[in-house]
């Protein structure tokens, strides 16, 4: 008797209702040992739950709960992150539309001021996952600055600048360019105190002019236009679990304002 839909289901139905492949192909993974269910080994006639189980076919977690959604979206300046706004301010709600039925959440935020890319998903667990520091999920951003800028702000920041609530460094930075009145720069960091970007800039002197993040952990920004979202791709879902899977090491400030 075929399955329902509800419950428990045939293993390779719920992998081919995912996009892994068709369910023959599915058969295939599973009875090559490639298919893990909840970290066993899985074999066919296993049925499994897809609203809990977790499910990884060759290292990637796969998403089998037709509830979540994961999405991406450019912010623009002037947009706050937040689905309402009690004062009136335009929200990432009013550029979603009426376009995705489900109630979704920022993944951390960008201020006002900044613009890029923004996380949007209704699966917390792995929200909190990429917004606690302790997991390290990196984010980066391109930041204008007034020019021109020494080396010794690149150096600076990779060895830690003490700012007024504690000490603040960057994983990575790289000069993209640079001109007598202004530079292009581009830093790579994991913590999201408040403001902590341009706080770090301008203790340096630089304070930024213009600030856009363009990646989060393995989810690039891309060529998505200002105000524009889309739905993330199955690999990109993939990269943010495996991004995310690290134990956490300790307690940090978690991902408020970061930019």
């Amino acid at each position: 008797m075929e399955d329902d839909g509800a419950g428990p289901q045939r293993l390779q139905k719920v992998l081919a209702a995912a996009g892994v492949g068709s369910r023959r192909k599915c058969e295939e993974l599973i009875a090559a040992g490639r298919v893990t269910v909840d970290g066993r080994r899985a074999t066919l006639g296993d049925k499994v739950d897809p609203q809990r189980a977790a499910i990884v076919v060759d290292g990637d977690r796969i998403v089998t709960d037709t509830r979540l959604v994961y999405l991406a979206l450019h912010k623009p300046p002037g947009v706050v992150s937040t689905m309402a706004d009690e004062r009136g301010r335009p929200g990432i709600a009013e550029l979603l539309g009426n376009t995705v039925p489900q109630r979704v959440y920022h993944v951390g935020r960008l201020d006002t001021d900044s613009e890029g890319l923004l996380l949007l998903t209704n699966d917390g667990e792995l929200a909190h996952r990429l917004t606690h520091p302790s997991y390290g999920v990196p984010k980066t951003y391109l930041a204008e600055v007034p020019g021109p800028l020494p080396r010794a702000v690149g150096r600076a920041l990779r060895a830690g600048v003490e700012l007024e609530d504690g000490p603040a460094r960057v994983d990575a930075f790289r000069l993209i360019d640079t001109t007598p009145r202004t530079a292009l720069v581009e830093l790579t960091l994991h913590e999201g105190r408040k403001h902590i970007v341009r706080r770090m800039l301008d203790y340096l002197g630089h304070p930024v002019n213009r600030l856009i993040r363009v990646k989060v952990g393995p989810v690039s920004l891309g060529d998505l236009k200002p105000g524009r979202w889309r739905h993330l791709t199955r690999p990109e879902v993939a990269a943010l679990f495996a991004a995310a899977e690290k134990a956490p090491t300790g307690d940090g400030p978690h991902d408020n304002a970061d930019a």
